[in-house]
């Protein structure tokens, strides 16, 4: 039986997110996903006089892929895969997280070798910078268990924050904010474990409304590479490549991640030893979705919790190119939000939010009462 919010999604993806016109190609790839979503894509993508291309893929299948390919057979499927995505002018990516832990008991050499030999040439070399693309979760029971929910409870929670919250208002009250953090040059983020400051001079700010991620509502720029320096501590648990990160904590020197620590200290630094620019930092943004308030293990989520920010070991967006090149691209999240242990975060010695609340006149429209 379909359900009319796949619909009501599959449009938000094709008409708001990449914006398809007619005659474009669009990747649909689907992981894990039912059928019905996946229909409902096919027919959004034909709707608006697009050539829809599909990929169905499963999480184990691929999991068997990175454990056994080699050298020689993980550059292969990238040539192949490469190829294909040069000819798309879209990328809609969903995918159904049945098992977080999948990739997570590889040897290191082999995520290694999946991430630097397939997943960066394909998606960042290529999908990132030369389509129109955007990414997402589709609800299923462990996302409702990481969440602390029943599935029918999640699944109106996923739906709300997904295809009931206002992008175009959110758009418009990025304005002020953008504008204000490309005058900035100095940043200062300080709480529970972090005194942290970077320069973000002359790098633009970049929202993100409902564009590349959905769920969405974040806006972020970049630090000068190498002008990073203090400690930060996270505060929210990160899954990547299926283990689950806890109580990170970095500090850097000129820009490098000198010192890296957490539950797992040898696999944090065997993530940063990936590469070189995996010591350095991509990304900095602020999360202010007015509906996510609680961290559930889900990168694409918890990155968009209402007062906090994200902190990104890797890879460098082209929209926001502070020339740091990696296979790497690990968003970090730290919640300020009294109840998670609050926190400042200054623009040239102006406060900008305090606690998790926007103070500064040209961020308050981000607040939770603002985009509600």
């Amino acid at each position: 039986m379909n359900d009319p919010r796949h619909e009501k999604l599959a449009s938000l993806l094709v008409r708001h997110s990449i914006r398809l016109s007619p005659n474009q190609r669009c990747l649909i790839q689907a992981t894990d996903v039912p059928d019905e979503m996946t229909q409902a894509l096919v027919n959004a993508v034909y709707d608006a006089g697009g050539y829809p291309v599909v990929n169905i893929v499963s999480e184990k299948v691929q999991r068997t892929i990175a454990a056994r390919a080699g050298d020689e057979s993980i550059t292969f499927l990238a040539q192949t895969e490469s190829e294909r995505m040069k000819q798309m002018d879209a990328y809609i990516g969903i995918t159904a997280p049945r098992n977080d832990r999948e990739m997570g008991d590889l040897p290191p050499d082999r995520r290694d070798r999946y991430r630097t030999r397939y997943i960066g040439p394909v998606h960042f070399g290529i999908r990132v910078p030369n389509t129109r693309w955007v990414v997402l979760r589709y609800p299923t029971e462990m996302m409702a268990y990481q969440a602390g929910m029943s599935l029918g409870a999640f699944e109106e929670f996923f739906y709300r924050v997904t295809t009931d919250v206002d992008y175009s208002q959110m758009e418009q009250a990025m304005e002020a904010a953008k504008a204000h953090m490309e005058r900035a040059e100095r940043v200062h983020i300080t709480g529970p474990g972090t005194d942290l400051s970077f320069s973000i001079a002359g790098l633009p700010a970049v929202p993100c409304f409902g564009e590349n991620n959905i769920p969405d509502g974040e806006i972020f720029t970049a630090p000068v590479r190498d002008s990073v320096d203090g400690t930060i501590t996270f505060n929210t648990p990160s899954n990547y490549d299926g283990f689950i990160y806890r109580n990170v904590q970095f500090t850097f020197e000129n820009g490098r991640i000198v010192s890296a620590a957490g539950n797992d200290t040898a696999r944090i630094n065997a993530v940063l030893d990936t590469d070189e620019g995996a010591r350095f930092v991509g990304e900095f943004a602020l999360g202010c979705n007015p509906e996510i308030l609680n961290p559930m293990e889900n990168t694409l989520f918890d990155e968009k919790i209402a007062g906090s920010f994200h902190f990104t070991p890797g890879n460098a967006y082209d929209d926001c190119d502070n020339t740091n090149r990696s296979a790497v691209h690990w968003d970090l999240v730290n919640i300020q939000r009294p109840e998670w242990g609050g926190g400042d975060i200054t623009m040239d010695d102006e406060l900008i939010r305090h606690d998790g609340v926007f103070v500064h006149p040209a961020f308050t429209g981000l607040n939770p009462e603002n985009l509600g």
